[in-house]
């Protein structure tokens, strides 16, 4: 099913009246090469988004239950949808590629389940009723077995070669909000809202333990520092930080100065992007632990959901602004953290770390940028710092 212009539309930036008087009228202007590529803007809001592992393709869901695959290019213009998908009845709440990006996952509402071919956008599989409850959350551990949690607490593991469910089991009282794995594919680890962190043995098909109960939901979880530690975000804004093999109780706590922390996304094996509701991106350094800057912002709308592209050039996020924006985070891996504080700035506003960190205007944000290089010294990130388990 072909999307109508009207769904999708290229967000356009505020022409300059002054450009073409600077430009030689002789000279063919070609089409501007852009720092990353133009926003794009839906007619709802997206709840996931997902970026192809080999190419500049994206795809998201939308509260409609809509799946839609985008090209995206910096060459101003070029952004184009490729193709869309209503197979779902209800809010599509995540889509996930597979390793080789032939097939896009995607998980709603409706409960179900579906597989879609990347080439043409056609529904392959469908799991009808896929669980008793809403499903919220999906992890696709390798090319056959695929994981997802719902509403109710309850986690499955499906065979889709057989398209059968292989685990089955509720540990937690309230929705799994996010499902990661370890990287020799044993271990599954779930965030929940109920304030545990799960813990599953997929070779042995079992549960294994649940975690202290944290202060508010927990709304998602990664892993950090080479698989040594895991790190949960919470809807209390604060960072639980876990030994591997230390699930019961975390061994420290990062208290972010957010409305929450709805997703971390590592960049590196110690710095890792976060979004939260108050529409900010920061990025955040893990032990020692300290936010470096602000990589971006949907202004007031809360962010749903971050990924990042094949060759970890570009963050993208998908927020309530009905927006799916791309940032530069080329750089960020190469920053490095003092284990000393630094003075707080007076004014207590993060550094920029992108050119529309605190804007969308080329301009001015290229300004922004400079003055942060100047008073760069006297930086400090806005948060405290916790390197103690103590409230």
């Amino acid at each position: 099913m072909a999307a109508t212009t009207e769904h999708v539309e290229v967000a356009t930036e505020n022409p300059d009246p002054d450009e073409d008087e600077d430009e030689d009228a002789g000279e063919p202007q070609g089409p501007r090469i852009r720092d990353t590529p133009m926003d794009l803007r839906l007619e709802a809001i997206a709840n996931t988004v997902a970026l192809h592992p080999t190419r500049d393709v994206l795809a998201c869901g939308d509260v409609d239950g809509d799946v839609y695959a985008f090209s995206y290019s910096c060459t101003e213009g070029e952004n184009r949808e490729l193709w869309s998908s209503g197979h779902h009845l209800k809010s599509c709440r995540q889509v996930r590629f597979t390793a080789d990006g032939e097939k896009l996952y995607s998980v709603s509402r409706d409960k179900a389940v579906h597989q879609l071919d990347v080439e043409r956008g056609q529904l392959v599989t469908r799991i009808r009723g896929a669980h008793g409850a809403p499903i919220n959350s999906l992890l696709l551990v390798d090319e056959n077995v695929v994981a997802t949690g719902d509403d109710g607490g309850t986690l499955k593991v499906w065979d889709m070669r057989k398209g059968t469910a292989i685990m089955d089991l509720k540990h937690h009282e309230d929705y799994i909000s996010d499902i990661t794995v370890d990287q020799a594919k044993r271990i599954l680890l779930t965030a929940s809202g109920d304030g545990t962190m799960g813990v599953f043995n997929i070779k042995r098909r079992r549960f294994e333990l649940l975690s202290e109960y944290q202060s508010g939901d927990l709304t998602s979880v990664a892993l950090m520092k080479r698989g040594k530690k895991v790190v949960c975000g919470s809807s209390e804004g604060t960072i639980y930080i876990f030994n591997w093999n230390g699930f019961g109780a975390t061994s420290d706590r990062f208290a972010l100065k957010a409305e929450s922390i709805d997703q971390i996304l590592p960049i590196t094996d110690s710095i890792m992007c976060t979004a939260s509701t108050d529409g900010y991106i920061r990025a955040v350094n893990l032990l020692p632990n300290r936010v470096i800057g602000c990589i971006g912002q949907h202004v007031g709308e809360p962010i749903e959901e971050l990924t990042k592209s094949w060759d970890s050039r570009f963050l993208v996020s998908c927020a309530h602004d009905q927006l799916i924006k791309f940032w530069d985070i080329s750089s960020l891996p190469n920053t490095t953290v003092n284990e000393y504080r630094k003075r707080k700035k007076k004014n207590g506003r993060m550094k920029s770390l992108t050119k529309k960190a605190h804007g969308d205007n080329d301009f001015f944000s290229g300004l922004v940028e400079e003055t942060e290089k100047k008073e760069g010294e006297e930086q400090e990130e806005e948060e405290d710092d916790s390197d103690s388990d103590s409230d």
